[in-house]
């Protein structure tokens, strides 16, 4: 295990900038903090949508296991040169992803992030890591961020779209169905 903290506040950020994972120090809104501090967002979204009840045990082991994931990817890129996601946690995503699109119907119209609690909350959390995928495609083009980590954030956002349309059926029997002729 790392190192355990045992005083919170060091004042060494005071200047702003933080300490990374291999000891140096850089500003606190470069495109490598950015990057792991949305992730630590999407990490938090997601247990936002784990804190409702109505989340089926399926997917509440789905998403704690995603929350390990992130957890390992904030890691990975807070150590430039580290590595963590592999392409095997994408291909994991991709067949969970897959059972829980199986029994849904084929999307024929736009769906309003709505609905249910769970299910808003987790319409929040895919945005939040389409955000991460943005800033780590962002870093990628500017320092060293490897493609898996940019892979994993895509498909996440995807299995938390589908994950959000199972959710919708479990809490309210159906999404929220965009049309802007309603009335």
């Amino acid at each position: 295990m790392g190192n355990r903290l045992s005083k919170i506040y060091t004042k060494t950020g005071d200047d702003g900038t933080t300490g990374l994972g291999d000891g140096s120090r850089v500003a606190k809104d470069s495109l490598r903090v950015e990057s792991y501090g949305t992730v630590d967002e999407a990490n938090s979204a997601i247990g936002v949508v784990l804190a409702c009840d109505s989340v089926p045990d399926s997917i509440r082991d789905c998403l704690t296991e995603v929350q390990h994931d992130l957890f390992e990817l904030g890691g990975e890129l807070s150590i430039p040169g580290y590595a963590a996601i592999e392409d095997s946690f994408v291909t994991r995503l991709e067949q969970q992803l897959d059972q829980f699109n199986a029994d849904l119907p084929p999307l024929k119209d736009f769906i309003l992030p709505g609905g249910g609690q769970a299910t808003a909350a987790c319409h929040l959390a895919r945005t939040i890591v389409r955000r991460a995928e943005r800033r780590v495609s962002s870093l990628r083009q500017q320092d060293a961020a490897r493609p898996e980590a940019l892979r994993y954030l895509n498909r996440l956002s995807d299995l938390l779209f589908v994950v959000a349309r199972v959710l919708a059926r479990a809490e309210s029997g159906r999404e929220v169905i965009w049309n802007r002729e309603r009335g």
